[in-house]
């Protein structure tokens, strides 16, 4: 009887090391079907497709960020994992004005249910939900109000961080909601920014919805940065303000200043490096910019009077003199959100179209400033 019952057990065994083999080769087959990144542009984040489910990775969660995040999504979630991920996600919480547009573009702004200070947010659509009370405001972005948050219950909130010391972000995943850090704003091109449409994209299972939708956007860009360069004049630009008594300006590689690039302008701080501001003394700035033809984003400043209350120098600027400057703070949403904040990250194109205009008049005739007008 020992002899048959070891004999049951040894075959017993044979049958688990067997399978546990052949789980192991399908683990490995299953790894060899995933396919290359389909992204162009943006570097922060990556999109990886397996057998039976979807990797993204983060791999720039945050300003200066040495670790990476990934995340299994899958239609049928198999573990409590909070780096497991069902989608399609049937309800989400976002914390930057910048998701929203991204959200409306892919229809699924319904599935919104809660945001941090919701007077910011400026798209009529997203306010009417708001209105009506299908998206709750959970207070300030660094410090959300947990408890309502919880009673919420969101399949997941997509956050922003500056650092890794994000306590609040903490508190979330320790309620046992998962929670992704988005890093659009770390990217150092238009459409790099933009091309997050499809970190979306993928959470709402609408990948060939977000890459069709991007493609339409890339090719609106290149179309009017094609438009932009055959024209032989470009004029002279300055950008941004005191601060201070500092002057901040875009850096010659920030993605600010490729859109000047893009729009086929002579920036004065082109070849400067560096990918975010540069500080600069006003003496410096008036120096080199004084005779510029244009001025883009005069800081915070809504008219021309404003500007010279500011500061004496700021009149002695060729383009104050000829109201030649040009500004994306007057336009506002119904509480007073900017909606170039909002808006520009996901329509680059617009951006591109809006600087041409200004740049080269003579071009894009029957379009329309968006984000843009000249200060008054």
């Amino acid at each position: 009887m020992k002899l048959f019952l070891s004999k049951i057990f040894a075959l017993v065994l044979l049958t688990l090391l067997f399978s546990c083999k052949n789980d192991q080769k399908s683990v490995v087959a299953e790894v060899k079907t995933n396919t290359e990144s389909t992204l162009k542009y943006a570097k922060g984040f990556d999109i990886q497709h397996f057998k039976n489910y979807t990797k993204l990775t983060i791999k720039a969660p945050y300003q200066n960020s040495t670790e990476t995040f990934e995340f299994v999504l899958t239609k049928t979630k198999l573990n409590h994992d909070l780096n497991t991920i069902k989608i399609p996600a049937n309800s989400i919480v976002v914390t930057s004005t910048t998701h929203i547009p991204m959200l409306e573009l892919l229809n699924v702004e319904d599935k919104l249910i809660g945001f941090p200070n919701t007077d910011y947010i400026s798209s009529p659509k997203t306010r009417s939900l708001i209105d009506n009370g299908f998206i709750k405001e959970l207070g300030h972005e660094e410090s959300i109000n947990t408890e309502l948050l919880l009673d919420l219950k969101p399949n997941l909130v997509v956050g922003f961080s500056l650092n890794s010391n994000n306590k609040m972000f903490s508190v979330i995943q320790k309620l046992g909601i998962p929670v992704i850090l988005n890093g659009d704003w770390l990217e150092e091109t238009p459409l790099g920014r933009a091309e997050w449409i499809k970190f979306f994209g993928v959470l709402f299972d609408k990948e060939k919805m977000a890459d069709s939708l991007f493609n339409d956007i890339e090719k609106s860009y290149l179309e009017a940065k094609k438009i932009a360069s055959k024209v032989k004049e470009n004029p002279t630009v300055i950008s941004g303000g005191l601060f201070k008594d500092v002057w901040n300006l875009p850096a010659g590689d920030s993605f600010e200043a490729a859109f000047l690039k893009d729009a086929n302008t002579n920036y004065l701080w082109k070849d400067s490096k560096g990918k975010g501001s540069l500080s600069l003394n006003i003496e410096n700035v008036f120096e080199k910019g004084k005779d510029a033809e244009l001025w883009i984003s005069p800081s915070y400043y809504k008219t021309l009077e404003q500007l010279k209350n500011a500061s004496d120098i700021y009149a002695k600027f060729n383009a104050f003199q000829n109201k030649n400057i040009f500004t994306y703070v007057n336009k506002q949403g119904e509480k007073g959100g900017i909606i170039y904040f909002e808006l520009a990250p996901a329509r680059p194109d617009l951006v591109l179209k809006d600087l041409i205009k200004i740049a080269h008049p003579e071009l894009l005739k029957d379009y329309k400033l968006t984000f843009y007008e000249r200060l008054k």
